[in-house]
């Protein structure tokens, strides 16, 4: 990423601790730039934004010796990455390349370093051209073992499952994951649980011991560094409760702590222990308050015992792990919440000492997070992901921060947008929040509304690929946190399904609209050029904009649309019980249905779907389109071969094919004159 960077030295102390920096300061002149050509207007063609990943998953190995990433050798391949491996500690400071991992024909999904010279890296392979029903995909994954040294890798069975968690005692050994046999018979709960078996698989021999296979009284298990089992959660039939459960140490006999009913809209969330006493964890709950906070929770006398943090704003809160999980496993030093932009709140002074003064020292700087650390903590990689940033990777060794790569460095910061939170009132007074992503330039600027999907999930805006490259086309990018979604309490949640009917397609609707409509009022948007373009859930609000009475956008574009709720509710709607059940069936039952309001469609439409779409079926898009046909409406459709649902699953050729369509259709085919 084409940036200005300074280079500055840290002191570390023995113990590998940041404890203060010393800025001897120099201008870094040797970063490479390769900055994408841009199209006469100055914006980045499709092909740019599409393409694989420059660099991701930096990492370190657990002695500090090498440095490795995964990375596509073509940007328009839609074939697997390769792992690179480089020395770190050479005699002229340069990092050498030492090791090239693919695993042709299968593809890298990811990897982690276990031993000095090791990493384990999870590949899959398609095996089967169509999905075989709800959440079940094409693909197959498999585990594999590297050594960067003797050049060999041995691949472990189908059977051999994810990577639960790696055993720092024990290099020759990972915890690995495997979800084993059919669902179980007997209740819908029941119905819905497949047992899961923990092993300990040894990666010189293959072979693997079972640590633990889980039923469904204790089902979520939480392990110690050694892989021993600490804590569970399961599901007491009789009573539709979630019971947790501990081991005190050295025993093997579950002691139940507390309870949560499947009718409960509240949060009971174990992040970790909490140092503080024996059997105390850190838990982010609600404690029947509408938000919820970072509490002390204290499992033998089953209460709260302390309110950490608690915001006033908002509550989807994520826990802050210790940055060395070599030896600080799963230790809870602080939490971050989103208000405006990320926010930190540390209970570990070095660990604040670290993030504070990576701050000061990254350019352009969002949300920095130390993903890799070496045992003796001395060596480690920084990722920082801001608006303007798009995910740049450092590595701080022998007294050196210095730039490694960034996720696309053919973006050039200058060229990128920034983005600001703003609020407004919906319709009927109720305060919704937002991001806009604003172009450079003078407003007003054209419109697109971008809904997230779910709907019930929280969006936070740093770095959005889709925001950005819109933004860089001269669009303003409104992302709205319409009701019904997380991260502002209970009630603001349930707002969206409460009462005699769904707010889907209605006050949902209106929300986003309203939005746009602010926008207007500020002078930041041409009223004449809005749009909404939205994927999943937001390729249904797209729908639902397209048949407004009153109409205010010029065009739509809808991808892996549901396009009929009540199709899709029934894939999964006799599992559902208690306040699932409850958000489900009343967001749903009664939601405006964009298969029944094809007929009131009055703008452009372009339709986007996967046809090996596991979560949104190609049926949805099927049976629309059969109805857009007899009413003679006109739209304009592409589909996307073996596409799955999830962004992550889209390669090259998908996201080229889906960008440049979206790009052209807002530009030539939004409106009268386009967007």
């Amino acid at each position: 990423m084409t940036q200005k960077l300074i280079k500055k030295l840290f002191v570390l102390s023995l113990c590998g601790l940041l404890t203060s920096i010393v800025v001897f300061a120099q201008e870094n002149t040797d970063v490479e730039e390769s900055e994408a050509e841009t199209d006469e207007s100055g914006s980045y063609p499709a092909e740019v934004w599409a393409a694989n990943p420059t660099m991701s998953s930096a990492r370190v190995s657990p002695n500090g010796d090498y440095l490795s990433w995964i990375r596509w050798d073509d940007p328009t391949s839609t074939g697997g990455p390769v792992i690179l491996v480089f020395e770190i500690n050479t005699e002229d400071g340069e990092l050498k390349p030492i090791h090239r991992q693919s695993a042709d024909p299968m593809q890298i999904q990811g990897y982690d370093w276990v031993g000095p010279q090791t990493f384990v890296m999870s590949v899959r392979q398609q095996v089967r051209r169509q999905t075989q029903g709800f959440n079940r995909g094409i693909f197959s994954s498999r585990l594999a073992l590297v050594d960067v040294v003797e050049k060999k890798m041995k691949g472990f069975g189908e059977g051999s499952g994810g990577i639960s968690h790696i055993l720092p005692n024990e290099p020759d050994k990972i915890l690995t994951a495997v979800q084993e046999g059919a669902r179980a018979q007997g209740t819908r709960i029941a119905g819905a649980f497949r047992p899961t078996a923990f092993y300990k698989l040894d990666l010189n021999t293959g072979s693997r011991e079972l640590v633990h296979r889980t039923k469904i009284a204790q089902s979520g298990i939480a392990f110690d560094t050694d892989g021993v089992p600490i804590r569970a959660r399961g599901i007491d039939q009789g009573t539709e409760e979630i019971v947790y459960y501990y081991r005190p140490a050295g025993s093997k006999d579950w002691i139940e702590y507390y309870r949560w009913s499947f009718e409960s809209f509240e949060t009971f969330q174990v992040v970790g222990g909490d140092p503080i006493a024996d059997y105390r964890i850190f838990v982010i709950a609600h404690n029947g308050e509408d938000r919820a906070a970072l509490w002390s929770y204290d499992m033998a006398n089953k209460k709260f015992v302390e309110k950490v943090f608690q915001h006033a704003k908002v509550d989807s809160l994520s826990p802050l792990y210790h940055t060395n999980e070599w030896k600080h496993f799963r230790e809870v030093t602080g939490v971050e919440y989103f208000w405006e932009k990320p926010h930190r709140v540390y209970l570990d002074a070095q660990e604040k000492a670290i993030n504070d003064q990576l701050e000061q020292l990254i350019p352009n700087a969002g949300s920095i997070n130390i993903i890799s650390r070496s045992v003796d903590g001395n060596t480690f990689i920084a990722h920082n992901s801001a608006p303007r940033d798009p995910g740049t990777y450092y590595l701080y060794n022998k007294g050196r921060l210095q730039v490694i790569g960034s996720f696309n460095d053919a973006l050039d910061s200058d060229r990128l947008a920034d983005v600001e939170y703003i609020t407004y009132p919906s319709t009927d007074g109720l305060t919704i929040s937002g991001y806009i992503t604003v172009p450079n330039g003078e407003p007003p600027f054209p419109l697109v509304v971008l809904p997230h999907g779910g709907p019930h999930v929280s969006e936070t805006v740093l770095y959005d690929p889709w925001g950005q490259m819109l933004a860089n086309h001269g669009y303003l990018v409104l992302q709205p946190q319409y009701r019904g979604s997380h991260n502002y309490g209970i009630e603001f949640y349930k707002a969206s399904f409460e009462g005699e009917e769904s707010q889907a397609g209605r006050l949902m609707q209106a929300d986003k609209d309203a939005g746009a409509l602010y926008l207007v009022e500020q002078g930041m948007v041409d009223p004449e050029r809005m749009a909404m373009v939205g994927w999943s859930y937001g390729g249904y609000a797209a729908l639902i904009a397209a048949a407004r009475d009153e109409q205010i956008y010029q065009c739509v574009v809808a991808g892996a649309a549901v396009t009929d709720p009540i199709m899709q509710l029934n894939n999964y709607r006799y599992s559902l019980t208690g306040a699932q059940k409850e958000e489900q069936m009343g967001t749903w039952m009664t939601a405006v249905m964009p298969i029944d309001e094809v007929e009131k469609i009055n703008v452009p439409m372009l339709l986007v779907h996967g046809d090996a779409d596991q979560r949104v079926s190609v049926d949805h898009i099927i049976k629309y389109r059969r109805k857009l046909d007899e009413l003679e409406k006109e739209y304009k459709y592409v589909e996307l071969p073996s596409a799955d649902h999830f962004y992550n699953t889209l390669n090259y050729r998908h996201r080229e094919t889906f960008y440049s369509a979206m790009l052209d259709f807002l530009k030539d085919d939004c409106g009268p004159d386009g967007l």
